[in-house]
């Protein structure tokens, strides 16, 4: 059965209770444009990736819509300059308060809209509000001189709604922008429009938008009115939106994606490999950071192999709302399904393509009878797998599959498993497992990920923390403490920001900052 407070029909009654304003009186949701909920658009049908079902319309508007809604923000910007930064404290701080009245709602919410395991779900709303609270001690000191830029669009994926996006949006608030966001056409309507609805109470110059992203580009992207643009998403859509503000006098932030490797040399505390593994397949891999490639030395192979294999065996995943009986807690899971049937046949095709070419099946699963309803829609759901000596003429031997397929590679020599790790060109996050630390460290200096870990893995990370790519996996300003608040403020003239652009070389100071995101685990 599904637990009796997970039922949609409850949460969305429920949010209505709390934010009727966002809603039409047909109960469609509407997008928050010049302050007011309004403008239901064309309704996209919405859908659930646990079953299949209907969670009614997204609100997609037109260009011309959009772009009034960017203007309207634009001015926004210029009365919310003018407000004392104490004052701006007090109503973030306002808005972090009641978000976390709201937080067991926002969580269930995410469950239905993107399949994010519960669990999961509160740790994506709790880093997302104890962030912003870190920043709102902070903030005095890196703010300094600097003054905001004006708006900040955010065009952000749906896996993150809450640590990425929204914590995003109010540190740019915070420090003196005004902000206007897209609504993942994927997911997250329902969480996002609550939030942001929320803010708006707590007088906050915030908007909210529905609409494909290509259509709505010229307004949210390319618009004069917009000073800065705040990207998540992949690289082909990062690519072309890079080469579209080449040219342009426009701050951006292009967080896109990379193969993240995890390199095995001369290594044997495999428990602790074992359990770094296990926690990476949270959400199934729908992560910027999750790492997909392994790259072996021969010789450990075997070791890794009894590592390995019953990692993927212990991995829980099925419906996440699922219960025996109506006390029973929500799963506890390491997944739930795929955001959506397209992305599990996006992952099949990958899969079968490699296969076809060469590569050898390790593992294959299959979603277990007990852990989903009989006769559901499953077409979302897609158990782990991983892969072999993936050929190099295969898709997946240069993309990140997005999902819970890892692929690992055998090799000889020392040289062999840098040029392995680094086939993405970048990416944002890489590690190496190894016993000697000399021998660890010259392969970390060689690895084109911006944060190594030497027998640890590496995450976003948020607060002091400083976060960014290298090579294709980002593009533009530098985020994390005093750099996301750099990235969104003017400071004096002439000055660099530390960041990645297309005509950009690390300076020595920069790489350092790699070197400091670089960390050792005790072993």
């Amino acid at each position: 059965m599904i637990a009796p407070a997970a039922e949609w029909e409850t949460l969305v009654q429920k949010m209505k209770a709390v934010t009727p304003e966002a809603f039409a009186s047909d109960g469609r949701v509407l997008n928050l444009i010049e302050g007011e909920w309004r403008d239901p658009g064309f309704g996209r049908h919405y859908e659930s990736p646990v079953d299949g079902r209907s969670l009614g319309k997204i609100p997609m508007i037109d260009l011309e819509t959009a772009r009034r809604a960017v203007k309207y923000a634009k001015s926004e910007a210029s009365v919310w300059v003018n407000v004392d930064l104490d004052e701006r404290r007090r109503r973030v701080l306002e808005c972090v308060e009641k978000l976390r009245e709201q937080r067991e709602l926002i969580a269930l919410l995410l469950i239905w809209e993107i399949g994010k395991p519960y669990a999961q779900a509160m740790t994506d709303i709790d880093r997302c509000l104890s962030g912003v609270e870190w920043y709102v001690e902070n903030i005095e000191a890196m703010l300094g001189t600097r003054q905001p830029v004006g708006l900040i669009s955010n065009i952000a994926s749906w896996n993150y709604p809450m640590s990425v996006l929204m914590h995003s949006v109010l540190v740019q608030l915070l420090a003196g922008n005004s902000v206007i966001s897209k609504t993942p056409t994927d997911g997250s309507l329902y969480a996002l429009s609550l939030t942001h609805a929320i803010a708006r109470r707590c007088d906050l110059p915030v908007s909210l938008v529905s609409g494909s992203g290509g259509q709505l580009s010229d307004a949210l992207v390319r618009n004069e009115s917009v000073d800065c643009l705040a990207f998540v998403g992949g690289k082909t859509n990062g690519g072309v939106i890079a080469s579209t503000l080449y040219d342009e006098n426009k701050r951006y932030i292009l967080e896109m994606e990379g193969v993240n490797a995890y390199g095995v040399w001369k290594f044997s505390d495999w428990p602790n490999l074992a359990q770094q593994m296990r926690k990476g397949f949270d959400y199934g891999k729908q992560r910027c950071t999750a790492y997909v490639r392994y790259v072996v030395q021969r010789e450990l192979f075997p070791q890794f192999l009894e590592m390995y294999l019953p990692v993927l065996r212990s991995l829980r995943f099925g419906n996440p709302v699922m219960v025996e009986s109506e006390n029973d807690p929500l799963p506890k899971l390491d997944f739930g399904p795929l955001i959506n049937s397209k992305k599990v046949e996006d992952l099949r095709v990958l899969y079968t393509e490699a296969l076809g070419k060469g590569a050898i099946s390790l593992y294959e699963a299959t979603v277990q009878e007990s852990m989903i309803f009989p006769n559901q829609d499953t077409s979302a759901y897609v158990g782990p797998a991983a892969l072999l000596n993936i050929p190099k003429n295969s898709k997946l031997y240069h993309n990140e599959p997005f999902g819970p397929i890892d692929t690992i590679v055998v090799v000889d020599h020392l040289e062999e498993l840098i040029t392995e790790m680094n086939v993405s060109n970048g990416s944002l996050v890489s590690s190496i497992a190894c016993d000697e630390p000399k021998i660890a460290r010259n392969v970390a200096e060689q690895l084109r990920g911006f944060k190594v870990g030497i027998n640890t893995m590496r995450s976003r990370g948020d607060r002091e923390e400083v976060f960014g790519g290298i090579g294709q996996s980002w593009k533009g300003c530098f985020v994390g403490g005093k750099y996301l608040v750099q990235s969104v403020t003017h400071g004096a003239a002439g000055e660099k920001l530390h960041g990645h652009f297309p005509d950009y070389t690390l300076l020595p100071e920069e790489t350092s900052m790699k070197s400091l995101a670089s960390a050792t685990a005790t072993k």
